[in-house]
C-alpha cells in the first residue's frame, strides 16, 4: 500500500465469523488535490481459484451445482447455482489450489490446469482475486466421484456438452459470473470447435 494520496485511519474489524469484514477510515486525495475523508467496508475471505475442465473430442465441460445461502437469500428459488469448480486458496498456490479442488469437487486428477488470468470479481467490497484456469480433462483422469470432501459440500457433478453450456448462460441456468466468463473464454478459444 505505496499510495501517497490514500491515508488509511482506522481499520475496525466489524466481523470475524466466518471470514473477516472490515470497515476503513481513510482519506483519499481529489482531483483538485483536497483530501477527502471517507468510509468502506472490506470483506476479506481470502484469495481463490477457479477451473473449466474440458474435452476436445466429446466437445463437453465439467460443472458442479451445490446450494449458495447468499443467492438463496436475494431471491434464487432454490439457492443451486450450477458452476465451474472452484475453491479458496488457504495456503496453497493457485495451481496447487486448484489440483486440489478439481479432485475433491469433481473426481478428476489434473496435472497441468493452464492460468488464463487472475481477476477482482467484486472490487467494490471483496478484496478476493480469482484465478482462473482451464484444463482438458479424459474418461481417464477420474479417480473418484468427486462431491467435496465432506458431507457438508454435497457438490453433483455434471458433465455437460460445451454448446448446451453457452445456452444454460441465455437461460440464465448459469448465473456465476466465474463460469461464464471461463466459458466465453473457451468459446473465444476455439479449443472445442
Amino acid at each position: 500500500m505505496n499510495n501517497p494520496n490514500i491515508k488509511i485511519d482506522k481499520k475496525e474489524l466489524l466481523s470475524g465469523n466466518w471470514y473477516k469484514l472490515y470497515k476503513v477510515d481513510f482519506q483519499i486525495k481529489g482531483k483538485a488535490g483536497e483530501w477527502l475523508s471517507q468510509s468502506r467496508e472490506c470483506y476479506d475471505r481470502g484469495n481463490g481459484a477457479t477451473i473449466l475442465l474440458y474435452n476436445t473430442e466429446q466437445k463437453t465441460v465439467i460443472l458442479t451445482q451445490q446450494f449458495r445461502m447468499p443467492t438463496y437469500v436475494n431471491g434464487n428459488e432454490t439457492g443451486m447455482m450450477i458452476e465451474a469448480c472452484a475453491g479458496l486458496l488457504d495456503a496453497d498456490s493457485p495451481e496447487e489450489c486448484i489440483r486440489r479442488e478439481t479432485e475433491e469437487e469433481t473426481g478428476y486428477k489434473i496435472s497441468q490446469p493452464e492460468k488464463v488470468f487472475e481477476l477482482y470479481m467484486s472490487p467494490g467490497s471483496v478484496t478476493e482475486i480469482l484465478y482462473f484456469f482451464i484444463a482438458r480433462y479424459t474418461k481417464e483422469q477420474k479417480v473418484s466421484d468427486g462431491g467435496g470432501v465432506d458431507e457438508h459440500e454435497d457438490i453433483d457433478v455434471l458433465e455437460v456438452p460445451f454448446a448446451k453450456a453457452l445456452e444454460m448462460i441465455k437461460t440464465s441456468e448459469i448465473k456465476d459470473a466465474k463460469t461464464v466468463i471461463l466459458l466465453q473464454h473457451l468459446r473465444l478459444s476455439e479449443r472445442l470447435n
